[in-house]
């Protein structure tokens, strides 16, 4: 990618550059001068560039202030609403390119999906898992299949809903998840058990029944009394903070998170 174009402006206390490559835009936040070697970084999905709803916001700093303080980076790329169709996917791959290539960023990312950026993440996910370190996740969406979204998500792959359904094993994360399993990767999920958006059974619950089944180290934190919102039990968690800042290795291989942070 030799068109890389770049603007700074400043996040979480630090420089980031926003860049564009064709179609690929996204950013980078580096951490301090030096950082970690290899340079580990944490990939939040979805990232949208402008308003009217900018992501990452200023809700995210409580995980991702410390996070670069201790030599983190944090990145992310804009692929729209295309809620882990293949066209997002190659996105996410050239980006992934990109910033390994011209930032020094290692090759496994930390993935950390959000609501709709599960179908995102995942899906790539279980195409690369030699690219993947760990993911810590928000509340994702798992469940293509459920019907309230099943025709937005169609649309968004270019397919009618019942074409969608019949290449599920393309598409649908809950099925995809061997290849992580086979790969060791940690997963941690927090997941509230009233989220009428996206409910925890069908969901994080799953996925992670399914990762276990295959030998994968995962585990779901479930919020009691919460739903799909904006909330400090979901954005303030110490557990999830501590699989961040250690690259999910306090994720043991039965899926138990080390001893919360008093």
């Amino acid at each position: 990618m030799t068109d890389l174009q770049t603007t700074e402006t400043t996040q979480y206390g630090r420089t980031r550059i926003n860049l564009r490559a064709g179609e690929v835009e996204g950013f980078v936040i580096l951490p301090a001068e030096g950082g970690r070697g290899g340079r580990p970084w944490l990939w939040y999905a979805p990232s949208f560039m402008r308003d009217p709803y900018p992501l990452p916001k200023d809700l995210h700093a409580w995980y991702l202030q410390p996070v670069l303080e201790s030599g983190i980076a944090v990145a992310g790329v804009d692929v729209g609403e295309s809620w882990g169709s293949p066209a997002g996917r190659a996105l996410f791959t050239r980006f992934h390119a990109l910033v390994t290539e011209r930032f020094g960023l290692d090759r496994r990312a930390c993935l950390m999906p959000q609501s709709r950026g599960g179908l995102m993440h995942y899906n790539w996910a279980a195409e690369h898992p030699d690219c993947v370190r760990c993911i810590g996740a928000i509340y994702p969406v798992c469940d293509m299949k459920r019907p309230i979204r099943l025709e937005k998500v169609a649309a968004a792959y270019g397919l009618t809903p019942g074409q969608l359904l019949a290449e599920a094993h393309l598409h649908h994360p809950i099925d995809r998840v061997a290849p992580l399993a086979e790969h060791r990767v940690p997963i941690l999920h927090i997941h509230g058990d009233q989220d009428e958006v996206v409910p925890l059974a069908s969901n994080s619950q799953a996925l992670i029944d399914r990762y276990r089944a295959l030998g994968g180290p995962g585990e779901v934190i479930v919020v009691a009394g919460k739903g799909h919102a904006e909330v400090p039990e979901f954005f303030q968690n110490r557990r999830m903070l501590e699989f961040y800042l250690t690259l999910g290795e306090n994720l043991g291989p039965e899926g138990r998170c080390g001893a919360e942070t008093p």
